[in-house]
């Protein structure tokens, strides 16, 4: 379903993340989002209400449905965040926290 649009060009430099624990390679400049779906990844969050997957949907940051814990900090977008070496990105699983 997705592919990259530059195959066949100079690759960036491999980055390595942590996705819920597992080690990821993924691509210097990529966003979370491209990362999770270049790794086979589709869901990063759970609705809270009927507990259903949820994944990148608009990858411009309108949406939410792309929201993850990135290095512990909850309620991230993954399709507005670039990834850098050693990030650990968490799966959020149902209503995100809201600050007081």
């Amino acid at each position: 379903m997705f592919r990259r649009l530059d195959a066949g060009t100079s690759a960036p430099r491999p980055v390595r993340i942590t996705v819920d624990g597992q080690a990821l390679d993924c691509r210097e400049g990529d966003s979370v989002a491209a990362a999770l779906f270049a790794g086979g990844i589709a869901a990063c969050r759970d609705t809270a209400v009927s507990g259903a997957a949820r994944g990148p949907f608009c990858m411009m940051g309108v949406c939410y449905d792309c929201l993850v814990g990135i290095d512990g900090r909850p309620n991230q977008q993954a399709c507005m965040t670039r990834v850098r070496d050693g990030m650990a990105v968490e799966r959020q699983i149902g209503a995100r926290e809201v600050a007081v």
